[in-house]
């Protein structure tokens, strides 16, 4: 599949609006709009396959499940695996789970970008310091928005252009290299395991709040799922439903007993 200059653009700026420290959406749109299953159903859209978008977004999403970034520290970059990871799958035909491969080692790179624009941000502070001494809040408000978000938007937006405008085709000719081999079933198998571990590390950080509670939810869930043969979005409903009645319950007596 063939992807245009724009559109390769129009991704970066799609991450770069979803990235933390932008002004342009709320605290909480912002943070939708960076996880991978809303930010791939977004690229999705951009390139002609929301549905698509949606599943290699979705199943990238689970690997970041458990993440917390704390104090503004940031161990991964999640929406741009989402952004990236999304596009090269779609544009390659790739299927989730070699997405899932491709999308980790991306989101380390943010890491990189962040920091580069929180170095070099501190220009930008110490310019709108110098005019806070003076008294001029209009100059503080044009340094801590107008120059710093320019920066930020040439940084974070070039090189997702630059990843999914010339990076499919060379993603497409090592797939297309590998086909037949055992290379792709070890990048597949790896792509399952990782969402997996976001899973796994999620119901860790359940269990030890819920404690055994936790444990009959997921007894449930399984009985549901394998021997009832339930729908998923079925289930979903019995868990949203017993979520409420939890609340309802906490609300009433101050406590979970």
């Amino acid at each position: 599949m063939h992807v245009s200059l724009w559109q390769a653009l129009l991704i970066g700026v799609v991450y770069y609006i979803g990235s933390n420290g932008t002004p342009w959406l709320s605290v909480n749109a912002s943070w939708v709009l960076k996880r991978p299953m809303i930010t791939g159903l977004v690229v999705g859209i951009i390139l002609g396959d929301p549905i698509k978008g949606l599943i290699v977004g979705a199943t990238i999403n689970i690997t970041y499940l458990a993440q917390i970034t704390a104090g503004g520290a940031q161990t991964m970059d999640e929406g741009l695996a989402g952004a990236v990871g999304t596009a090269l799958a779609i544009l390659t035909h790739t299927s989730a789970a070699v997405a899932v491969t491709i999308a980790v080692p991306v989101s380390l790179v943010g890491n990189l970008l962040w920091m580069v624009y929180m170095t070099g941000d501190i220009y930008f502070v110490h310019v709108a310091d110098k005019a806070a001494k003076k008294g001029d809040i209009n100059k503080v408000v044009f340094y801590n928005v107008i120059p710093s978000q320019l920066f930020k938007l040439i940084l974070y937006t070039i090189p997702v252009t630059i990843a999914v405008y010339s990076g499919s085709d060379v993603l497409q000719s090592f797939l297309d290299s590998i086909k037949g081999t055992p290379i792709i079933n070890i990048l597949t198998v790896i792509g399952t395991i990782l969402p997996a571990l976001g899973i796994s590390m999620n119901f860790n950080a359940i269990i030890s709040n819920a404690g055994y509670r936790a444990y009959l939810y997921f007894l449930l869930g399984f009985v549901l799922a394998i021997y009832l043969k339930l729908p998923m979005i079925v289930i979903g409903v019995v868990a949203v439903i017993f979520a409420l009645l939890q609340k309802s319950s906490i609300d009433s007596h101050g406590t979970m007993d």
